[in-house]
């Protein structure tokens, strides 16, 4: 079972990358930003049911209730990595099939400074994300501590709650350095533009369905952290939900 999150930790992590360098305009080969190849209004509707395909089964396997299910046919060590193993084939399929649409809504003069900014800022993005991940706990959150527990033949025990790092100005900063890379770009197509807005309403429902579960495991605490932590912008006032 260990092999076996191992193998779904790869390719999960191999799609990320993907999708990064697939975004940053510095492989042209891979770049979502290719010539279209069919008409605008079919891209859309390819490109729509694409995320859907991405979204949907990524967020059904993340509920309670798809894990109770999912784990009486399944060992429970690797549901998680079953979990991560479908989001990796389903983030590279998004990618590889994205259609281009064309235009261009804003370019950035190469070797400017705001060229370089939104670089800085792209990356920055991505390094929050990844930081994001360990604050919680990495291992954890791709399916590897699960297996090795069981591995050594100790029993799982779930993570506490803890707010700490970027998680005191953010409750979801893992989705926050999402966005950043979507939209901090130096160029900025039609293509890009629908896959960026797509995508960061898939991080808001998203976070909006993972936090009912974190207030039902969390009890008081959570709703507690949601009343003084903005949901996504550090530093921004928001009602008590």
């Amino acid at each position: 079972m260990f092999i076996y999150s191992i193998i779904c930790y790869l390719i999960g992590f191999a799609s990320l990358l993907f999708w990064i360098l697939s975004i940053s305009h510095l492989i042209p080969e891979i770049s979502i930003d290719r010539s279209p190849q069919i008409p605008f209004y079919l891209a859309l509707l390819k490109n729509i049911g694409l995320v859907l395909l991405f979204a949907m089964p990524h967020s059904i396997m993340a509920r309670k209730s798809f894990k109770k299910w999912i784990t009486k046919y399944l060992p429970r060590p690797i549901e998680r990595s079953t979990y991560v193993l479908q989001a990796g084939i389903l983030l590279f399929v998004l990618i590889w099939n994205w259609e281009p649409m064309g235009g261009i809504i804003w370019t950035i003069e190469n070797e400017s400074i705001l060229f370089y900014t939104m670089y800085v800022l792209f990356f920055s993005g991505w390094v929050i994300l990844f930081v994001s991940t360990f604050l919680i706990n990495h291992f954890d959150l791709f399916g590897l501590r699960q297996t090795y527990l069981e591995l050594l033949g100790k029993p799982y025990t779930e993570l506490e709650f803890r707010v700490v790092s970027l998680y005191k100005y953010s409750r979801h900063p893992l989705y926050l350095g999402g966005i950043m890379g979507l939209w901090f770009t130096p160029v900025m197509s039609v293509t890009h533009v629908v896959f960026a807005i797509l995508l960061t309403a898939y991080f808001f429902v998203g976070a909006l369905y993972e936090e009912k579960d974190l207030k039902e495991n969390f009890k008081s605490k959570y709703p507690a952290y949601m009343k003084k932590t903005p949901m996504m912008i550090p530093f921004t006032k928001r009602k008590a939900s």
